[in-house]
């Protein structure tokens, strides 16, 4: 007598190997660790999160709360976003990079997360490569593996200011090439790319015939004599084959409110909010109000912001350049240090030798509690990520503690 009942080939799995396959981000699991150790009552300094210290200026938060009392704003909306927030989105990147997009060509989405995933999973088919400098953020190769594309690292390190070149870029193209992630300035590193730098590489990109998705999330957090340049405005014709991803999470101290964006081609913002419109539906209604509030409101909130990281970059970065072991560039870029901590590893502080960069970074947690991301999150082993989106006395103890517990190190 035979059996009806099929037996699925892979009964033990519960969880998907797509799904299983991911990891949990570095930066967000290191800042958790940091508030959990906090609330514990250990003096934890946490330099792990990429977050603005400042709070949401005030004429966004009162836009926020009026827009709570409007009955319009309980109910669902456009998937792809307020018409008069794609409006604004259009207009305020007119003025900030020169790029001219009609509101058509904005999809506002759950953070700038939310953007990157709806692109890649967009533009990329099983087994399309995608060229990802390192350093990267720990959101890139996990959304490209989840759009069944191929991250293919270009590494890059201090030596070239953390910058890929075009050469570099050449040497890992492949037929099965489908785009290129550029982002300037940079998280990890604080790297501005310098506008004749970002024109080559978009040339390059549009000669090739690949797509490019930049990400300007940093894009008024420029220090010194580094300056902002979009690709896409730099390389027009480029635009048809380029996707911007932004937000307000980073320039109005917008990190919880969720609204970020994208901007491109019509066919592919359109087929993105399809995508969305099954996904999650619209962004938060009283968040898009808040975000209208941001982007056409001017930018003296931000200048002011702006200063104080001008301010805590320099500080962090001599601090750290001064350790035995420890070379840290000036970033110029973001709110990010990114120190090459080589030096380091191998020798023996307290009773114990860091064979790499994660090792260290448990070291300065357990012995000096503070939290740093270390390298391997961002795809470079050997160097640690610190914030210096907090306060100055915070992060000047913060570092010090570090300097102490490295000056114990021998070999």
């Amino acid at each position: 007598m035979t059996s009806d009942i099929v037996v699925p080939a892979t009964t033990a799995r519960r969880v998907s190997a797509r799904i299983g396959g991911i990891a949990e981000s570095a930066t967000l699991a290191v800042d958790a660790k940091a508030k959990a150790l906090k609330a514990a009552g250990r003096p934890v300094v946490g330099f792990g999160a990429g977050e603005p210290d400042f709070p949401t200026p005030e004429y966004i938060v009162e836009a926020a709360v009026a827009a709570c009392r409007d009955p319009r704003w309980h109910r669902y909306t456009p998937a792809g976003g307020l018409p008069e927030l794609k409006a604004a989105i259009a207009a305020k990147t007119l003025r900030d990079s020169g790029l001219a997009v009609e509101p058509s060509q904005v999809l506002v989405t759950n953070g700038g997360k939310q953007a990157l995933y709806n692109t890649f999973a967009t533009l990329l088919d099983p087994g399309d490569e995608a060229l990802l400098p390192a350093p990267y953020w720990t959101t890139y190769p996990e959304s490209i593996r989840l759009a069944g594309g191929v991250p293919v690292q270009v590494d890059t390190d201090e030596t070239s200011g953390y910058r890929v070149t075009v050469d570099q870029l050449e040497a890992a193209l492949t037929p099965a090439t489908k785009l290129l992630v550029f982002v300037s300035p940079s998280n990890p590193t604080g790297a501005v790319y310098p506008p004749a730098e970002v024109a080559a590489i978009g040339r390059w990109a549009a000669e090739r015939g690949i797509w490019v998705v930049t990400d300007e999330i940093y894009e008024h957090l420029v220090y010194g004599d580094a300056e902002f340049s979009s690709m896409p405005t730099l390389v027009p014709e480029l635009a048809d084959r380029c996707v911007v991803v932004n937000g307000v999470a980073k320039t109005y101290a917008m990190t919880g409110w969720r609204v970020g964006w994208m901007l491109g081609p019509k066919d592919v913002v359109t087929a993105a909010t399809n995508l969305q419109s099954h996904a999650t539906s619209n962004v938060a209604n009283v968040s898009q109000i808040a975000a209208l509030a941001a982007v056409s409101g001017d930018l003296s909130a931000v200048a002011m912001m702006r200063t104080a990281f001008d301010r805590r970059r320099v500080t962090m970065a001599t601090m750290l350049d001064t350790i035995d072991g420890v070379t840290c560039p000036l970033p110029e870029g973001a709110f990010y240090c990114y120190p090459s901590v080589k030096g380091v590893l191998g020798r023996e502080v307290r009773g114990r030798r860091p064979a790499s960069s994660a090792d260290l970074a448990a070291l300065i947690l357990e012995e000096a509690e503070v939290a740093v991301v270390p390298g391997e999150a961002f795809g470079t082993p050997g160097y640690l990520r610190l914030s210096y989106a907090l306060g100055d006395d915070d992060l000047v103890e913060g570092v010090g503690r570090i300097a102490k517990l490295l000056a114990e190190a021998s070999d």
